[in-house]
């Protein structure tokens, strides 16, 4: 089954995820920030703690169900003594997910930093039951 791969989560919010709860994942990194623009809601979506640049054959990770995807521009000025400091844009993606199941990769395809991550993972014959 090919999926998109969101890398570097925290194993905590994973190990969350596993209980069955959905949550909110924030993202701010590039390839995740590229690759959330590639999901819809109802796609399923691989997720793992394993940084972009080490994914590979037989890294572990999860399949979830993304529940709702949102990609939003921050912006920030600062200032210092009345005069404008710094001013920064920041862009993050927020992906809501629900776990399905554990599953390995049998493959990823990265081409660079702004081109999604996707990944062909073994299908898991069982899903998670909410």
């Amino acid at each position: 089954m090919q999926c998109a791969a969101l890398t570097g989560i925290s194993p905590d919010v994973i190990r969350e995820l596993k209980l069955g709860k959905s949550r909110t994942l924030e993202l701010q990194s590039t390839h995740n920030v590229v690759t959330v623009g590639t999901i819809e809601p109802g796609m399923p979506v691989f997720l793992t703690s394993v940084n972009v640049e080490d994914l590979g054959t037989g890294d572990q990770g999860i399949i979830a169900e993304a529940l709702s995807v949102t990609i939003s521009m921050k912006r920030t000025v600062e200032y210092s003594q009345g005069y404008i400091f710094e001013e920064r844009e920041r862009m993050s993606a927020r992906v809501k997910v629900k776990y399905c199941s554990n599953t390995t990769v049998k493959s990823a395809l990265h081409e660079g930093m702004f081109d999604p991550v996707q990944v062909d993972v073994v299908k898991s014959c069982s899903y998670h039951a909410v």
